[in-house]
């Protein structure tokens, strides 16, 4: 009884001090909770911050705490794909993704001299930043698929499958007239140098490359939405200039309702053989009106049946909300970038301004039967929030994602050759079903790769249907379109501190990238080169 009696009131202490110190977290404001959307928020942090956390464990991602209150920016929270075995799950599909946001938005961080926050890197993102050498569709369909498969370099007992796609490039002259309508955000919010300012120069560089066939009109949201210029002949530049130039930040953020009166404007002036789209230009900071991700998402997917598209452009630190931004570009037919900076503008809505307005395909969806007498086992590398089901691969109702004039699209599978065993904690090894290696007309393919895809106007898909044979190819072998994919790929996984980095190092992805550097006219390679080194010192 005595024992007893200690117990329970070491119990009864032992809780005491739990509440005591959840209450006191609770005033100090670093109580965290999983919000309803799986959003994580990011508070701001200091280099000196970081360097006292520098000794984090590599598995548990960058050192940033979670919390759900105050002011931070928020991540939709990314789970890793594990590797499946194919005789268990033989189909693998997803929705393309153009968008490039996320590899701005790291290499912010990585310039200020932080790490940037695990769920802030999704891996296709940093692949999809980058041009490759793939070749110029022939035919009827609007993009060449192209594929490739070579050692992994992180697991060379693994391979590395690339997809890669290339749409057709589209010169403005060649595109069909376009429809435009600026969404612009001018709360308080926006009253940064590296917001607003940024944003008025952005869009200023997309402008006046606009010809007479086209129309422009700016829509403005804060405390409420307003119309700042309406919609107008482009080649009325000094009067939409200044209306840019006017441009002042002040009051909260209103956004549901300035998408609305923006998709308002957009249908009074839609072209019908033309380029119809609403480029929404902010920080994501919605806190009036319709301000959860649920409900903007419903407004965004109802919009987009008008045959109006929806393009985000992101702004600004501190406070940004990639989580929904991200999800309004994918549910509005359009893609989302992140402008860190003049040069990025001129990237995104200068150089590749045909990719970023006009789509040439949409809910591209790719499917991937692998073959078990080849392959024991298989990762899909990023996309985690892009996955879809089997049978969504036929269904002309689900939505998937655009490809835009020029835009290239690169996708990557890690693979277990047959034979080997397939590490995957916690599931045990099969006891039926077992598939044994038998010689068919097969037994040289490792897999067969499916795409389907409409017309930009179109609510019909096509098929396309490829085998893809094994290959026993060294990375150093491999082209330098798979070796620079594979290389920031792993660039990604040490930063998100995979559990399946397997001998990645920063130094090992550095010297990788660097011979594969190929026609670099921009320097975009280079540059990542440079933000490998960063990261090194980093981490």
């Amino acid at each position: 009884m005595k024992v007893s009696n200690r117990i329970y009131h070491s119990s009864k202490f032992a809780a005491f001090l739990i509440v005591t110190a959840f209450l006191a977290a609770c005033s100090s404001g670093t109580v965290s909770e999983k919000s309803p959307d799986a959003a994580r928020q990011y508070p701001m942090a200091t280099p000196n911050v970081m360097a006292a956390n520098s000794n984090t464990s590599a598995t548990m991602g960058s050192p940033w705490s979670h919390e759900e209150t105050g002011s931070g920016e928020r991540y939709e929270q990314i789970e890793e794909n594990p590797f499946l075995e194919t005789i268990r799950a033989p189909l693998s599909t997803f929705s393309v993704d153009v968008d490039t946001a996320s590899y701005a938005n790291v290499r912010r961080f990585l310039n200020e001299g932080r790490r940037p926050p695990t769920d802030a890197v999704r891996i296709e993102e940093l692949v999809n930043y980058f041009d490759y050498d793939y070749p110029q569709p022939i035919g009827e369909a609007p993009f060449s698929v192209t594929t490739e498969v070579a050692a992994a370099p992180w697991n060379t007992k693994h391979k590395i499958v690339q997809i890669g796609l290339q749409g057709k490039k589209m010169s403005l002259e060649d595109a069909p007239p376009s429809n435009l309508v600026f969404l612009l955000d001018v709360s308080g919010s926006m009253n940064a140098t590296d917001k607003l300012p940024l944003l008025k120069e952005s869009l200023k560089i997309l402008v006046n490359q606009m010809s007479e066939r086209d129309r422009i009109a700016i829509v403005t949201y804060a405390g409420s939405s307003g119309l700042a210029l309406p919609s107008v002949n482009a080649n009325r530049r000094a009067e939409i200039l200044d209306a840019l130039n006017n441009l002042e930040a002040g009051g909260s953020t209103n956004g549901g309702e300035g998408i609305q009166l923006a998709y308002k404007i957009a249908e009074q002036n839609f072209l019908q053989s033309g380029n119809n789209r609403v480029i929404l230009a902010t920080d994501g900071d919605f806190n009036v009106g319709l301000s959860s991700d649920a409900e903007l998402v419903n407004l965004i997917e109802l919009k987009r049946q008008s045959g109006i598209f929806l393009s985000v452009f992101g702004f600004g630190t501190g406070n940004i909300n990639d989580s929904m931004m991200e999800k309004l570009a994918d549910k509005g037919n359009g893609n989302y970038s992140y402008i860190d900076s003049l040069a990025e503008a001129k990237k995104s809505l200068g150089a590749q301004v045909s990719g970023t307005l006009h789509t040439i395909a949409k809910d591209v969806k790719i499917q991937v039967e692998f073959n078990p007498a080849t392959v024991a086992g298989y990762r899909l590398i990023g996309y985690e929030n892009r996955l879809l089901a089997a049978e969504d691969f036929n269904d002309d109702r689900k939505d998937a994602g655009e490809i835009g004039a020029g835009h290239s699209v690169t996708a990557l599978y890690e693979i277990v050759p047959a034979g080997q065993k397939i590490v995957n904690p916690g599931i045990d090894q099969l006891k039926y079903s077992q598939v044994e290696k038998t010689d068919t007309l097969f037994n040289g393919e490792l897999l067969t790769l499916k795409l389907r895809y409409k017309e930009p106007t179109g609510g019909s898909s096509k098929l396309l249907t490829a085998g893809v044979l094994d290959r026993n190819l060294p990375i150093e072998n491999a082209s330098n379109n798979l070796k620079f994919a594979a290389t920031v790929a792993e660039f990604g996984m040490l930063l998100r501190g995979s559990r399946y980095k397997g001998d990645s190092s920063f130094a090992s992805t550095a010297r990788l990238a660097q011979g594969a550097m190929g026609n670099d006219l921009n320097g975009y390679r280079a540059e990542f080169v440079e933000l490998v080194k960063k990261a090194e010192r980093l981490y």
